[in-house]
């Protein structure tokens, strides 16, 4: 479990550096909302949730948690000053409007076209597709946090997927915690490897073929 949560705060951590001031963000559910706590100082980003909520701030701490103030993962969230509560239809107005300047989603598979899989595996209980489906068609820029592996150590960025899609073409960046890749027409770009790794290492655990980026460094942590 540690070393999860070890992965889980590499991955966030790296994302977190991608916000830019006055930014509009939409963070997934699970691994995704964990960038709240990890916004760069002197950086003001505001944060969406679909159910309708404008302004989330970090998580509670422990004994002061509203249980009126809930993200779209059902989790207990703080507020900003100026926060602002609507309608599920207003918020997804502000998704399909083209509003949301950056999502950052989960995924159970991405192939090296920016197709992207997460919201159902056949056969097994689908509670919807929440807002998934909106967010990677309208919002500017889709980053797309997970484990580089299965736990069986399958690889989940593939030459195609094989379940039902999200959406098309809509990935731009991958980023897990052994990598941060760029989605682009010529294919995957590694821009980054996680400290300790190689680019042989990153390419074996992953099924889809990398190109090497002219720039390739390693990943602050």
């Amino acid at each position: 479990m540690a070393k999860d949560l070890d992965k889980r705060e590499r991955i966030v951590k790296r994302i977190a550096r991608e916000l830019r001031d006055g930014f509009y963000v939409n963070l997934g559910i699970g691994m995704p909302t964990l960038v709240a706590n990890h916004v760069p100082p002197g950086i003001q980003v505001v944060l969406q949730s679909e159910n309708g909520m404008l302004g989330i701030g970090p998580y509670p701490v422990e004994g002061e948690e509203d249980p009126d103030l809930i993200n779209a993962g059902k989790e207990t969230v703080s507020e900003m000053p100026g926060t602002a509560y609507f309608s599920s239809a207003d918020s997804f107005a502000m998704i399909r409007g083209g509003h949301i300047d950056l999502s950052v989603l989960g995924a159970m598979e991405v192939d090296e076209e920016g197709n992207l899989a997460n919201w159902m595996i056949p056969g097994k209980m689908v509670k919807g597709m929440g807002g998934a489906m909106d967010l990677v068609a309208s919002a500017r820029r889709v980053i797309v946090a997970m484990e580089h592996t299965t736990r069986e150590g399958q690889s989940k960025i593939l030459k195609k997927c094989t379940l039902p899609l999200t959406g098309a073409k809509v990935v731009d960046t991958i980023v897990t915690e052994m990598a941060y890749i760029r989605v682009t027409p010529a294919g995957l770009v590694l821009e980054e490897i996680a400290p300790g790794l190689s680019a042989d290492d990153v390419q074996q655990a992953t099924e889809a073929p990398l190109i090497l980026s002219p720039g390739l460094r390693s990943t602050e942590v």
